[in-house]
């Protein structure tokens, strides 16, 4: 079965991009894309309404035991945009925290257009189970392998595809195409032969105004992407690449696109970490880095005010450490991280075709216009 997907997923990689598109709204008021950043414990959501009615999820969160959390989160903020159907589903790499929800997502809401890169190329069987048996896009007439320079039809907004499947953009987008003086400092890091260097990665464009998603893209595929011209441009929001790791973020991606805001998907000890952390706040340009948790791995050393934090943990201490914690290693005995099980909120984005958009931080209602 797992041999007749990657033929069938072959095939339609070589088809024309046509992606079917019906979008479907109960409400929806104002002149304005809405961005949802849903708090799924360090993994990655991010859904998009448009004014038009189409919407666009990138990634479902962690599967397992928090399938039922974080589709629910998801969830919440589905019905707060007011959707009866989610019109494109972008998956953007095969690591549970990615796309470990979308088995429970598609009992919950009509799903009409799942895409991704391709099959895994890490050996996994969990992963291969999944998209052997479980995958809901097998049953779906939309499914997409995408390629760099195709394009997503979420109605009213220009979705281009940068990167897939270890590739990325060869033409530049609108404003992109100039040298890109940071890749003279880059620093090479070990081949990623992973799922992350497959990462889908989107740019979208909303009249003036411009983003970026690039799942958890790590640095040589951010250099690939980013030098020796920078295809991109700058953007107005950046929605930071793998939680705020080590092994992405560099300033040939941060830097060369100045992002006017930035948000983190990060966990209580997931991503945040003092390298990216630094890397962000002295990219030019930078006005606020929002986040979706205090992250021990930051500190407060690293950390911004907690305004511009959406999320607490369940069992609050009266401080929070000054010095970041070092990363545990993979397999340690460092115990679980903070648990943050209750309530979540979201951070949402408001952006006008001006190029204006205003971000609210829902768990104190605090909102700033840029």
């Amino acid at each position: 079965m797992h041999r007749l997907l990657r033929l069938a997923l072959v095939i339609v990689s070589l088809v024309p991009t046509v992606f079917w598109s019906a979008p479907a709204l109960l409400a929806q008021s104002g002149d304005a894309l809405q961005i949802y950043l849903v708090d799924v414990e360090g993994g990655n959501a991010t859904l998009f309404v448009s004014p038009e009615g189409g919407s666009l999820l990138i990634d479902t969160g962690n599967g397992g035991a928090n399938a039922d959390r974080d589709v629910g989160r998801i969830m919440a903020a589905v019905e707060d945009a007011g959707l009866r159907q989610i019109d494109h589903l972008i998956t953007t790499h095969w690591h549970g925290d990615h796309y470990g929800g979308m088995a429970e997502l598609a009992t919950r809401i009509p799903v009409r257009h799942f895409i991704d890169h391709g099959p895994s190329v890490e050996d996994s069987a969990p992963v291969a189970e999944f998209l052997d048996n479980i995958y809901p896009g097998l049953s779906q007439p939309g499914h997409t392998v995408v390629k760099p320079g195709d394009t997503v039809p979420l109605a009213g907004v220009e979705v281009t595809v940068t990167t897939s499947g270890g590739e990325a953009i060869q033409s530049p987008l609108a404003g992109g195409g100039a040298a890109n003086p940071h890749c003279a400092t880059f620093e090479p890091q070990a081949e990623d032969l992973g799922e992350n260097a497959q990462s889908v990665g989107v740019h979208l464009r909303f009249g003036q105004f411009r983003a970026l998603h690039l799942g958890d893209l790590t640095v040589n595929k951010e250099f690939a992407l980013m030098c020796p011209a920078n295809p991109i441009g700058t953007v107005d929001l950046h929605i930071v690449s793998h939680h705020g790791l080590e092994v992405s973020n560099s300033a040939a991606l941060i830097h060369a696109i100045a992002p006017r805001v930035a948000l983190l998907n990060n966990g209580t000890r997931k991503g945040g970490t003092p390298g990216p952390m630094k890397t962000l706040h002295t990219s030019p340009g930078l006005e606020d880095l929002w986040q979706l948790h205090f992250s021990v791995l930051s500190g407060q050393e690293y950390t911004v005010p907690g305004l511009f934090i959406a999320n607490l943990i369940d069992d609050q201490p009266d401080a929070m450490p000054l010095a970041p914690m070092p990363q545990p290693a993979r397999g340690s005995n460092a115990g679980p991280p903070p648990v943050h099980n209750g309530p979540a909120h979201w951070i949402k984005v408001e952006a006008r075709r001006d190029g204006s958009f205003t971000v609210t931080n829902t768990r104190n209602g605090f909102s700033k216009s840029y």
